[in-house]
């Protein structure tokens, strides 16, 4: 993701387990949030100027050709392959919408918290089985380390801070090696199948920012000071810590492909916002492999993004005044800087974590997980492949799509709104091919892509080892348990769930729910992933329906940012409970949990005379999606609604990586990572 630097503490993740990066935002960009009215997402709202479109390509100024290092040892295709996020369990379902090469993963929680994706599912399988799972299916797996930040003592701290604070510590050190050594050993099971891990995404620019003169060695860190026998004698810095990774690799797992994460902002300045001249691009890819190099380790390959969230996300939700939107212009300082670093740091380079929003389908009218981008047009939806060819050229080898955040688009149905197609905005008229938010645009051009047939990569030597042919049989483990026979998902082992707000109905019919969001303000005391919200209803006619969510808690109690939503059930009398797809997960704290009703007879329990530390709130809202942020609204103590949240306390959502702020002009770059909220800069 895209980052941006930190001006304050980290507000509550987007689905952060443990925090994808959700992060902070300066703090005109959050009041600007706060300001946002419910229209901003209950209505479709027009972008900026629709973009050249990209079947006719604009020449891309400033690209150059050189020459690109070899392919990495092994890599399993000699062509341009295209990959997805995908959740346990889902290779079949993906494979059959086109034959992507890759399915990605997070794998978050922290090493040291209990929530660390190693107790997913006992003793680390949860690795076993999407290894398994792709490998069955002919996918190569690629898990993304998200771990370093969500550890303590430093997931209490900013990301930069954060990450520096741990990295420092000899404790959690010990802890992070211990829990990537399990990985290896998971994934060393499968030698004649590559794995791909990509370590770390953001915490290298961090390194890099905290670096003097973009030296590694200068950035202290535990390596050989956590006493494990396998890094006896790697220095204490961050080059120490990225040779002791890839010494942990060649020891446990020499399939595994290791994978360094490239952010522009490492330099303190981020070329999409700034928009520098080609020199200056020059500099600043030489400044990154600068970086890279002094790492003295070797990765296999980089992985870069654009951004992790829709370019309109950002328009509305950060209110970033269009800044976030690429143009021809853009994609060319990119390809020119990737080339430049892949040509310096010897390393190909897989785009991550692509916005999957488009400005063609009537389905993106910018509302919840409707958002609109054109990353996918730019790379898809170009007849003339020239824009795919101009990365390929760059040491592009694979584009993997994915949302970063809760509330981006998804090639999913994450609104479980069904096909949708709303009144076109800015000439999208393409009608919705399935229920996925972007209308079915993603899949149709990707299998439209492979239909074409995959690009050859450029340059470099392509692999002379095809990996073993996939099988599902490979399945022993390194620590003398085999996992069950076939390819179980993470959900074959039961995990515990805590509720948490009032699950009793003693009180009284509410009146007037029609027409408003009601809610509670509870209290979660565990950390774990939201999987279902809870209402009970007094009374309701025949046809009438309910929606429910979540919202974070500002300043003044009030609810936050929303978190979470279900889709749309039938009213019952007695207790409602709705699915949460793709729920985030949570840290301990103050949530509100709120609800909306089509029918004025729909009426919820309400208790009186509780504490003070009870609230109920409401404000006037028209019935449909939830918007981002709540206005106009009052709240009063000693009271609450019967209502509750689900939460499963081993669950395995995607994290939330934390976002900053882009640097003022007149203040000293710093860190600027993906998932940012920029301030508004002309585009």
């Amino acid at each position: 993701m895209r980052g941006e630097p930190e001006t304050g503490g980290p507000v509550h993740p987007r689905w952060h387990p443990f925090g994808l990066r959700r992060s902070v935002a300066c703090a005109a960009v959050a009041l600007l949030a706060s300001l946002l009215v419910s229209a901003c997402i209950l209505t479709p709202i027009p972008l900026v100027p629709r973009l050249p479109d990209p079947a006719t390509p604009t020449p891309l100024p400033g690209i150059r050709t050189q020459a690109l290092p070899p392919v990495p040892a092994g890599w399993p295709a000699a062509t341009l392959q295209l990959g997805m996020a995908d959740d346990p369990g889902g290779a079949a379902t993906l494979k059959a919408t086109a034959p992507f090469g890759f399915r990605y993963q997070y794998l978050a929680g922290g090493v040291n918290t209990g929530y660390g994706w190693a107790t997913w599912n006992a003793g680390g399988q949860f690795a076993t089985y999407y290894i398994q799972d792709s490998i069955a299916n002919g996918i190569v797996p690629v898990f993304t380390y998200y771990m370093m930040y969500q550890s303590t003592p430093g997931n209490s701290m900013s990301e930069s801070a954060g990450d520096l604070a741990n990295i420092q510590n000899t404790a959690t050190m010990t802890a992070y090696y211990n829990d990537l050594k399990l990985f290896f050993q998971r994934a060393g099971a499968f030698p004649a199948n590559k794995v791909v891990l990509h370590v770390e995404p953001d915490l290298w620019g961090y390194l890099q920012q905290a670096s003097t003169n973009d030296d590694a060695s200068t950035v202290p860190a535990k390596v050989a000071a956590t006493g494990l026998p396998e890094l006896a004698g790697l220095p204490n810095n961050a080059a120490g810590f990225a040779q002791g990774i890839k010494k942990l690799r060649d020891t446990y797992a020499p399939n595994v492909l290791l994978a360094y994460h490239l952010s522009v902002w490492g330099t303190g300045d981020d070329i999409l916002y700034t928009k520098p001249d080609n020199a200056t691009v020059d500099a600043l890819a030489a400044r990154s492999a600068a970086f890279y190099t002094s790492l003295h380790s070797g990765f296999d390959l980089s992985f870069a993004e654009f951004s992790d969230r829709d370019a309109a996300f950002k328009q509305y939700i950060y209110g970033d005044g269009g800044a976030a939107w690429w143009g021809p212009a853009d994609f060319a300082r990119n390809v020119r800087y990737l080339g430049d670093f892949s040509a310096q740091s010897g390393t190909r380079i897989v785009m991550w974590q692509i916005p999957l929003g488009n400005t063609k389908m009537r389905a993106m009218d910018n509302t919840w997980d409707h958002y609109q981008d054109n990353h996918v047009e730019w790379l898809l939806d170009d007849a003339t492949r020239a824009n795919l060819t101009a990365y390929l050229n760059a040491g592009v080898i694979a584009f993997l799509f994915g949302r970063g955040a809760d509330g981006a688009t998804c090639a999913c149905d994450a609104a479980v709104d069904g096909v949708t197609n709303p009144a076109p905005i800015n000439g999208n008229t393409g009608v919705s091919l399935s229920a996925d938010d972007d209308g079915g645009f993603f899949r149709q051009k990707a299998a439209a892509y492979y239909t074409t047939g995959a690009m050859p990569l450029s340059g470099g030597a392509i692999p002379t080892a095809t990996p073993a042919a996939p099988t599902a049989t490979a399945t022993p483990t390194a620590t003398g348990t085999p996992p069950p026979a076939g390819t179980p998902t993470p959900t074959s082992t039961p995990q515990p769930v805590v509720l948490f707000g009032r699950t009793v109905t003693t009180g009284s019919n509410d009146t007037s729910d029609a027409g408003y969001i009601n809610g509670s303000r509870f209290t979660l005391s565990t950390q774990g992933t939201l999987t279902a919200l809870s209402l009970y209803v007094g009374a309701t006619p025949p046809g009438a329906h309910v929606r429910l969510a979540l919202y974070g808690t500002n300043g003044s109690g009030d609810p936050g940012a929303l978190l979470a939503q279900s889709g749309e059930g039938v009213a019952a009398a007695g207790w409602n409970t709705l699915a949460v797809p793709a729920g985030p997960l949570l840290a301990p704290g103050t949530y509100w949990i709120v609800a909306q009703t089509d029918n004025i007879g729909t009426v919820y329990v309400v208790a009186s005379g509780l504490t003070s530390s009870d609230f109920v709130g409401w404000a006037p809202q028209a019935y449909g999606p939830f918007p981002a942020a709540i206005s106009g609204w009052t709240k009063q103590a000693n009271q609450a609604f019967a209502m509750y949240g689900t939460v499963s306390t081993l669950a395995t959502a995607t994290p939330t990586r934390t976002a900053t702020a882009t640097p003022t002009p007149t203040s000293p770059p710093v860190h600027i990572p993906v998932g940012e909220t920029p301030i508004a800069l002309t585009p």
